[in-house]
């Protein structure tokens, strides 16, 4: 029994039609519903993100697939959790459950995603004394270059008031490993095999809310490419172009609407097989970049909590 992969998150937000504008910015397509839109990555067939029309931003539930849904069901309220009914017009498949805080997972069994096919060239550096490049320019003009589309959701990042107790649930109770982490302030969780570095993490708050959703697209340039277009088009904060010590991948975040984010990120660590991963206790100048900008000030407030 264990967790496999992140599907999708779903956000209440004040304004659908912002979110629409947002998301389709961002790279990616969307179905739009009386008081509710579902985005999903071009090529997918599949939601990663659903926004449905609520008071005010708030996490709804996350989304993960996962095996063995009976046994994590026999195990939930021994990890601290529950099993909860489905909430009114989503779908009865799977098994729902809250975690100890009482954020809301759906867990769905199911094929993992077929691979992505690149359908650009792979990344290469010429590096001293190792030039992987030859006969040929790296850049094409400016012109060449669509829309930066993502490929896929790769992780969510959530807010929890105890960090270390979320852990502790979403390894003992749904299976998953504990990948790295910067002291109690904030942890990342992976599958136990196959698995990018992180597919869930957590960061520390007084509450529970969602911090952002990680997509992932060709290469770093699409990073600092899709960045800067939808950075320019939201208008808000972002952090970017940089790169993390904690799963090592380039990032671009941009701010949404009612203040999380959105990541675009290249190139992270992989955890072939979790028994053969020692996870490290960061200090917390790597907690959030090993280079980049300066952070904003608000990129870790949990605007959630202050609702």
């Amino acid at each position: 029994m264990a967790v496999r992969g992140v599907l999708s998150y779903t956000l209440e937000v004040p304004d659908v039609e912002a979110a629409v504008r947002f998301y389709c910015d961002a790279g990616l397509i969307a179905t739009v519903g009386e008081g509710t839109a579902r985005f999903r990555c071009q090529g997918q067939s599949r939601d990663s993100i659903v926004v449905m029309r609520g008071a005010q931003k708030r996490l709804h539930h996350i989304a993960l697939r996962a095996d063995d849904l009976s046994h994590i069901a026999r195990n939930t309220e021994c990890g601290g959790g529950q099993v909860v009914e489905p909430p009114r017009g989503f779908s009865t498949d799977g098994v729902w459950l809250s975690d100890p805080h009482g954020m809301v997972i759906h867990l769905l069994e199911g094929e993992s995603d077929p691979q992505v096919v690149p359908t650009l060239p792979p990344f290469e550096i010429n590096a001293p004394g190792r030039i992987v490049r030859r006969g040929r320019s790296g850049m094409r003009p400016t012109a060449a270059y669509g829309p930066v589309r993502p490929l896929r959701l790769g992780h969510v990042l959530l807010f929890s008031p105890d960090v270390m107790r979320s852990v502790d649930f979403m390894t003992q109770t749904l299976g998953m490993g504990l990948a790295d982490r910067a002291q109690e302030v904030i942890a990342f969780c992976c599958a136990v095999e196959l698995s990018e570095h992180h597919v869930v993490a957590f960061a520390r708050s007084a509450a529970v809310g969602f911090h952002h959703g990680s997509f992932q697209v060709n290469s770093p340039d699409d990073v600092g490419r899709g960045g800067q277009w939808l950075s320019r088009r939201a208008g808000r904060g972002n952090w970017g172009f940089g790169r993390h010590t904690i799963g090592s991948n380039f990032f671009h975040y941009i701010q949404d609407p009612w203040g999380s984010w959105f990541e675009y990120y290249s190139d992270m660590d992989f955890i072939e097989d979790y028994t053969q991963w020692s996870p490290t206790n960061y200090g917390m100048e790597d907690s959030l970049a090993n280079w980049g900008p300066e952070v904003p000030k608000d990129f870790v407030h949990n605007y959630e909590a202050d609702a």
